[in-house]
């Protein structure tokens, strides 16, 4: 049996060559000392690609311009350091849903290097990825040379995470710590939202919620809920407060009752230590856990994200500010259909209505609609407007399942800001969405 060799992290960039394609892991499971370490090689190597998703540290390969030439960054989801960085030209999207991530790359480019994050060998030999799943373990599963940087400070998690030292090429010790971010306080707009949509959420559904203020208040307004179950993406530390609390206990769950599962976790401190040899909490491959067939064979299930743009037709722009790449699909198509696809399912759509935005011409920032009659010129599409469900502002909450195009719009007037209705409307009209008549 093969058994893993322990390296420094200099021995695995030497093992680095031109016109490779090197996978790493995402968000929390980034591998911080490869991430560092790799722009040593720049002297000697050209055309390095490397894939990541939802990076944390400032790795100057990809950040410093004089490494343009040796290294590109292909990202499955942004975050502000690839979106300040994406001038250089070396640094570019890879559209995707969630569940396809993996195998759509995968089709297209083999992988010469997978690295990632994980805990040390158990007595038994077996290691956990830790705190994420989404392509990790499918990656891992294909990869030519598979290093896994080990590190005492990273919870062990169970579902699908565990890898045998045999199925691992080199092992290197580090002592980082995960990364964490933190738990923010919902504002006045971000309750008003939460509120609405806890009202539509009922005791025995099992739900998907992603991260920030308004999934935040969404958590903190279902506290009086009862044997709600958990079946998401991301495992947040707003979670961690439900299932303490005794609302979530997957009781009522039809598929891995009594499980909390999602594909991976990215949180506080606290939240890692919860989920460090808990059973209950399952991180499963994302191309399962993202499924919208899978997510369907939940009754109940409900789906709660955020866009950042949506037009009168309802469709949402949740990744893109007209041509500038912002974040990333990521789930948000995956769970919003396969909520729809459950019996009893619902998907919810929330943004606040105006956002603070820059004029070029002046310079001053002014307030403008987030609910507009086009989409911007070059505006990704994220959900469409064929799978669109509830839509969730802070003056109202909206329903446009099965409704045409002039009901849509209508609706979607009504829960924009007062101050913006009537151009709305107008815009409306002129688009042909609404006749005057009617």
């Amino acid at each position: 049996m093969k058994k893993a060799e322990y390296v420094p992290i200099e021995k695995i960039i030497e093992l680095v060559q031109s016109d490779m394609h090197i996978v790493v892991g995402s968000a929390a499971a980034e591998p911080q000392a490869f991430m560092l370490g790799l722009s040593q090689a720049a002297e000697r190597v050209k055309h390095v690609t490397v894939s990541n998703c939802l990076p944390i540290v400032d790795a100057d390969f990809y950040i410093d311009e004089k490494f343009r030439d040796s290294f590109y960054l292909d990202g499955w989801f942004y975050t502000a350091v690839l979106r300040k960085n994406h001038k250089h030209g070396n640094i570019s999207f890879i559209p995707n849903n969630l569940h396809f991530a993996g195998k759509k790359r995968l089709d297209y480019k083999k992988v010469d290097i997978f690295v990632t994050a994980a805990t040390p060998p158990d007595k038994h030999g077996y290691i956990s990825l830790s705190l994420s799943n989404i392509y990790e373990k499918e990656i891992l599963e294909q990869a030519d040379i598979v290093v896994l940087e080990v590190n005492e400070n990273f919870p062990r998690t169970y579902g699908d995470m565990e890898v045998h030292v045999s199925d691992v090429d080199y092992l290197v010790k580090t002592d980082y710590l995960p990364p964490t971010i933190p738990n923010p306080e919902p504002n006045e707009k971000d309750t008003i939202i939460g509120n609405f949509i806890a009202n539509e959420i009922h005791d025995g559904d099992t739900i998907q919620l992603g991260i920030g203020g308004i999934p935040n208040a969404v958590a903190r307004a279902l506290m009086n809920k009862k044997d709600l179950g958990i079946h998401t993406e991301m495992f947040t530390s707003g979670m961690v407060d439900l299932i303490k609390a005794g609302v979530v206990t997957g009781k009522k769950k039809t598929l891995h009752k009594g499980k909390h599962v999602c594909c991976f976790a990215f949180g506080t401190q606290e939240m890692y230590d919860f989920i460090d040899q808990n059973p209950s909490v399952t991180l499963l491959k994302g191309n399962y856990v993202n499924d919208p067939a899978i997510i369907g064979l939940n009754d109940n299930q409900v789906s709660i994200n955020s866009t950042l743009e949506i037009d009168l037709t309802g469709q949402c722009c949740s990744e893109s500010i007209g041509t500038m790449h912002f974040s990333g699909t990521g789930g948000q198509t995956d769970t919003a259909v396969g909520a729809q696809n459950a019996k009893n399912g619902r998907s919810f759509i929330s943004l606040y209505s105006t956002a603070m935005v820059r004029n070029p011409e002046t310079g001053i920032k002014e307030e403008v609609s987030k609910i507009v009659s086009t989409l911007k010129p070059g505006a990704a599409v994220s959900l469409s407007r064929n799978d669109v469900d509830y839509v969730v502002t802070e003056f109202g909450i909206i329903n446009l399942r099965g409704k045409n195009i002039r009901e849509r719009a209508k609706l979607l007037i009504s829960i924009a800001h007062p101050d913006f209705r009537d151009q709305l409307y107008k815009e409306a009209i002129e688009a042909g969405f609404i006749n005057e008549h009617f």
